[in-house]
């Protein structure tokens, strides 16, 4: 049976979410690492976030000045 597409993406992001709780369970400073790296990802996704949110609200805001 050929593989579908979206049968190939699951079983990327299994195969994928295995090999990052490797190196999040690993010796040294790899767990910090990986926590370190997923704070700035998600600052950063909330910072744009809050820009985009901004941006938007202003589009549909009258403004009398």
């Amino acid at each position: 049976m050929e593989p579908t597409a979206l049968n190939v993406i699951v079983d990327n992001f299994v195969e994928m979410t295995e090999q990052f709780s490797e190196v999040a369970a690993g010796d040294g400073l790899a767990p910090l690492l990986v926590l370190a790296g997923t704070l700035l990802i998600v600052f950063a996704i909330g910072v744009f976030g809050l820009l985009t949110l901004g941006a938007v609200s202003s589009l549909f805001s009258s403004s009398s000045s």
